[in-house]
């Protein structure tokens, strides 16, 4: 059977739209640029993907302790850290339309890129990325504040905090998952590049001798996570950093083939002792670790692994979306978001054949025995080709039909989203049979 995947944007935005993935945020109002809520199955995708990689990063590993630090942090954090400093871009503005674009962007041009107007660039100002507002009755410079650009300062400042009553030794980690926010000045390709933005960050910290050795660690297992969730290995790329920042010694990005360009998903970064030694010498405070073992104090090293929430959702959208001709109907053209079924936003559709004859109640009786194991969707309405159709773009990967057969010997039809195979099951043996389902999705698949 032909297949094909999404090849634009429009696509994906009107089906995540459609189907209550992800929408403009107050859209009533007109919206607000580069922002956007996710919505019923949106959130239940989002909290799959992050369950997914805590389970991975923090259960699984008992080298890694979990943290949520405050968004709002002390001003002189963000003085450590160098954003106060160091966190701008050059921005320059068209006399004619009034659009703002950073210098790099419009450098090597002669005419602005909006409305065509030549010479029109007024000279680069300092545009500062983070987002600030005051603490307190009163707007004062001793009162600002500011919303986190990024989460990995929230660890870093607090390494003793955990360290010390998780008896970790090092090497170990300290991960989170927070929102961040930047005032970015060309934000844009849907949710990729946002101003509100959630990341997924783990810090591990390790001897200065073994740091290139954990950097190699880390750049391997990540890839891997990427695979467990199913995408297409060919489209997730390794990306080398030849300019590296200051304080990095070795720095790649995961990327993936997007149909605006390869981007980045997440970034593994040999940080030094950077961080640490910046907020030793800030607060005063000593981060100096006495290593037993060694019988040696030193500072810390820090391997970074920091992706996107956001930026791997889209990414995992576009890399499921796939259409393909029915069986029954090659003239019809299926839509369907072939999920990993562990992510999935809902597990199984559950419909009854028609609206008589005692079927919706059972069906409501199946969705009542399911719901606490998985989430779950009851649909009546239409027919049963529409619901399937529904759950399909949906990523759904089971449906259970309550039909005639049902009333005899109670026994459900269950049918598998990507090869569309239908099998007859006891009602009782359902939890069990999408279990094995997944099991058998996740082997084809070589996860």
């Amino acid at each position: 059977m032909a297949q094909k995947t999404v090849k634009t944007m429009k696509e994906l935005v009107a089906l995540c739209k459609r189907r209550g993935f992800i929408f403009q945020s107050s859209e009533i109002y007109g919206g607000v640029a580069s922002t956007y809520d996710y919505g019923p199955l949106g959130v239940e995708l989002k909290r799959n993907l992050k369950e997914h990689w805590w389970r991975a990063m923090v259960q699984l590993r008992p080298d890694i302790e979990g943290i949520d630090s405050a968004i709002i942090m002390h001003p002189k954090v963000w003085v450590a850290s160098g954003h106060v400093d160091e966190f701008v871009d050059p921005l320059v503005e068209c006399k004619q339309c009034h659009h703002r674009f950073k210098g790099e962007d419009v450098e090597n041009l002669d005419k602005c890129p909006v409305c065509g107007t030549k010479g029109s660039f007024t000279e680069p100002r300092l545009f500062h990325l983070m987002f600030q507002t005051y603490m307190g009755p009163i707007q004062s410079e001793e009162n600002i504040a500011y919303l986190r650009p990024e989460t990995a300062q929230g660890i870093y400042v607090n390494f003793e905090n955990v360290r010390t009553p998780a008896r970790q030794k090092i090497p170990f980690g300290i991960a989170q998952i927070g929102k961040a926010f930047r005032n970015e000045i060309t934000p844009g390709n849907f949710t990729f590049r946002t101003r509100e933005f959630e990341q997924m960050e783990m810090q591990y910290f390790v001897h200065p001798s073994e740091a290139e050795k954990w950097y190699e660690y880390w750049r391997e297992q990540r890839i891997n996570w990427y695979y467990s969730l199913a995408f297409h290995k060919d489209k997730l790329h390794f990306h080398e950093h030849e300019k590296l920042a200051h304080y990095a010694s070795a720095a790649v990005d995961i990327e993936y083939d997007f149909p605006f360009g390869r981007s980045e998903l997440e970034g593994i970064h040999n940080r030094g002792d950077f961080d640490l030694s910046r907020h030793q010498e800030y607060s005063g405070r000593t981060f100096e670790y006495f290593d037993q073992q060694r019988n040696e104090r030193y500072i810390p090293y820090i391997i970074e692994t920091s992706g996107g929430v956001d930026r791997c959702i889209l990414a995992l959208l576009f890399d499921s979306y796939e259409t393909e001709p029915e069986r029954d109907d090659p003239d019809r053209i299926r839509t369907v978001l072939k999920l990993h079924p562990k992510i999935a936003p809902v597990k199984v559709g559950i419909f009854p054949l028609v609206n008589r004859e005692g079927m919706p109640e059972i069906a409501r009786e199946i969705e009542k025995q399911l719901r606490p194991h998985f989430m779950v969707f009851y649909d009546d309405g239409g027919s049963i080709g529409r619901r399937y159709r529904r759950q399909d773009e949906a990523g759904t990967p089971f449906c259970v039909t309550v039909d005639g057969q049902t009333l005899e010997d109670e026994t459900v039809t269950i049918r598998e989203r990507d090869t569309m195979v239908q099998v007859r099951v006891k009602i009782s043996e359902i939890p069990e049979m999408v279990q094995r389902y997944t099991d058998e999705w996740e082997r084809d698949k070589g996860l």
